[in-house]
């Protein structure tokens, strides 16, 4: 999924965008645009790409959850 070659071009995951905000990217080759924006440029960085929460961990357990 990282790499895989169906990522979608978006400007926020783009190697030629620098964020200026949570809403805007600078893009070396258009200058502003928004971060769901895309172009033919568009050159994916994995670096770039948020990952998602971790799941949070339970509060209740029961005995049968210590059973070998």
């Amino acid at each position: 999924m990282l790499f895989s070659k169906d990522i979608r071009p978006v400007c926020g995951l783009c190697a030629h965008a620098v964020p200026i905000d949570e809403e805007t990217v600078l893009c070396r080759k258009k200058g502003p645009v928004p971060v769901t924006g895309a172009c033919r440029r568009f050159c994916y960085d994995p670096l770039l790409r948020r990952p998602a929460p971790p799941p949070l961990p339970r509060k209740t357990f029961s005995e049968k959850d210590f059973e070998l």
